[in-house]
């Protein structure tokens, strides 16, 4: 995790209060190393990670593992570096710094360590989630040398909170049970006391034993992975491989950053309410290029709020190293020499570095709109290098119930994907939002098997996108009937403000909810939590489509007459933004 400091001789926070942190310094490898047996461990330590993740996937309970990938598996060295992980929720790629050095300090610091250890957390503000994001940490031992650890954080469907998921909670303590980081596993004997609590804590315990028993699974196997990776070469060649696979990612990270700009980018964006008290809350972010560093600047945001959007601080550096390795690292898998170049800038006590016990559950939509604002202020710079807005939404809906056959407690819950923004070089898409990267929502088909809901509608939606000489992506019209009566939270966010087009793009439309009832009246549903749902209720969401880039006149006549012929854009749609379309539509 990286470090705070007072000051820095190199950055000043916008904010006077602002603190900095500061990135761990890098050695230098051996310049005799071979370069085949670096890139060997390289690539057994990617393969490591990949193997934790199908080890977590295949043997875990809940679609939120296994289909949605609501996850992180990682492998970090002795001192904490990120040495491979594998592609799953994106926005956990800096957060599981924080999960390991937390939960190594909790249970008495390196030397209370020895083989076959597993520490448990699930507090907020040591893993930058909420507490239903349970992270399992190993230490990773060859003979009784320390090598490093694997650590997997993944969703649990439910763990001690007011609901299953929440958008109102006013204090981290409505929020979940908090395990401060303690010994589940000592010297690979199960502690049954933890085990108990844990169970005694969920709505579904025999859903989160199983979920928790896979995670164990996976640390396993990524450390036995590591522990024959090590073996194999030895640990002198290991720790120097280790060097220069940091150093060389460094190298590449700092490229590519130079070839950027110097200047002061800054982003402003806003949320449309905390899910507790009305008002929209407005923020500023920015991020200053010097050469070949970065400074990733949250201090000039506002206070903590009472409502539960506030993140903590790993997943705001997390947010931060994500844009950044997004604008510069070329899709390479990423370990801590990436990170090496990046400074973050918060303020403590405000909404992206808060105080417990201030609420955090939604953590994750301020870290969206974090990606968006810093996107943005990037892309009114350097339109051509940059993407139009995206829609701004994990779009995410919990249900759970008794069955009408059984009484057995039914449980699910996924995010849904959203239209992109636009390019120089393509129209948008659809997709998981970045911060969910190689993540994915669950199935129709598991959803319907598993849950009495069954989806009447899910297409995307015509129009929807913003236009310009590419249009953004489209986003989905969707409405989910309920076969049983059933509870719900319904969290979505960005339906004040519309996805912004760039360089001459125009906007999309915005994110909205409402539930129909059995009688057919409706109800304008975006934040809520425990809403009674009787059965033949409907949900149905409006999820955003992408900007659009560049003067709608400028678009192609055979991109339009596509979009006409695949049902994408209707004819009202195209006369009123693209006048140059008129003889084609004559035609038709």
């Amino acid at each position: 995790m990286t470090t705070e400091v007072s000051s820095s001789p190199t950055w000043t926070p916008s904010h006077p209060d602002g603190v900095l942190h500061v990135p761990q310094a890098g050695g230098r490898a051996d310049e005799s190393l071979d370069p085949i047996v670096v890139e060997l461990i390289r690539n057994g330590l990617n393969s490591a990670a990949e193997q934790m993740k199908q080890a977590l996937v295949r043997t875990s309970f809940s679609p939120i593992v296994y289909d949605v990938l609501d996850f992180a598996a990682a492998l970090y060295d002795r001192d904490v570096n990120l040495m491979a992980q594998a592609p799953s929720l994106a926005l956990f790629m800096g957060t599981m710094d924080a999960c390991v050095e937390s939960s190594v300090a909790a249970v008495g610091g390196v030397d209370a360590l020895e083989a076959g250890d597993m520490i448990v957390t699930t507090d907020p503000y040591a893993t930058g989630s909420h507490p239903q994001d349970g992270a399992i940490v190993m230490p990773i031992f060859v003979d009784r040398d320390l090598i490093g650890y694997a650590a997997i954080k993944a969703h649990w469907l439910d763990f001690g909170a007011k609901a299953p998921y929440c958008s109102d909670t006013i204090d981290v303590y409505q929020e979940g049970t908090i395990i401060p980081g303690v010994k589940l596993y000592r010297a690979g004997e199960r502690d049954e006391s933890i085990w108990r609590i844990i169970r005694a804590n969920t709505r579904v315990p025999d859903f989160l034993s199983g979920d928790l028993n896979a995670q164990i699974v996976g640390v396993r196997t990524g450390a036995a992975a590591v522990g024959a990776l090590v073996r194999r070469h030895g640990v002198e060649a290991f720790g120097a491989a280790l060097q220069r696979i940091y150093e060389t990612s460094e190298e590449h990270m700092r490229g590519a950053l130079a070839a950027i700009a110097d200047g002061r980018y800054v982003g402003r964006n806003q949320l449309d309410s905390d899910g507790v008290n009305e008002g929209t809350i407005p923020f500023e972010v920015s991020f200053e290029i010097r050469s070949d560093d970065c400074l990733v600047d949250f201090s000039a945001a506002p206070d903590a709020v009472g409502g539960p959007v506030n993140c903590p601080l790993p997943s705001t550096i997390s947010a931060a190293r994500l844009v950044l390795t997004l604008l510069a690292a070329g899709g390479e898998p990423p370990n801590a020499g990436h990170f090496r170049p990046i400074a973050v800038a918060t303020r403590p006590g405000s909404i992206f570095d808060p105080r417990s016990p201030s609420p955090v559950y939604l953590y994750g939509w301020l870290a969206v709109q974090a990606c968006e604002a810093l996107l943005r202020g990037f892309g009114e710079a350097e339109p051509e290098r940059a993407v139009a807005s995206s829609g701004a939404d994990l779009m995410a809906l919990t249900w759970w119930g008794r069955r009408e056959e059984t009484g057995e407690y039914w449980l699910d819950g996924t995010p849904y994907p959203t239209g992109q923004g636009a390019a120089a070089t393509g129209d948008g898409g659809i997709n998981m939002h970045l911060i969910e990267n190689s993540a994915q929502f669950e199935s129709i088909e598991i959803c319907e098997a598993k849950n009495p809901l069954r989806f009447e509608r899910f297409e995307l939606a015509p129009d929807s996108a913003g236009p310009g000489r590419q249009r953004g992506g489209l986003g989905i019209d969707m409405a989910i009937r309920f076969l049983a009566d059933a509870e719900t939270t319904v969290i979505v966010e960005r339906t004040l403000e519309p996805p912004a087009g760039i360089a001459g793009g125009g906007p999309a439309r915005p994110n909205d909810g409402n539930m129909e009832w059995p009688d057919g009246s409706r109800e304008h549903v975006v934040k809520a939590t425990n809403l009674k749902v009787p059965k033949g209720s409907c949900f149905h969401g409006t999820i955003a489509g992408g900007g659009g880039y560049g003067p709608p006149a400028e678009r192609d006549l055979d991109a339009i007459h596509a979009d006409l012929d695949g049902g994408y854009l209707t004819e009202e749609h195209v006369r009123t933004h693209y006048p140059q379309a008129a003889g084609l539509l004559d035609r038709r």
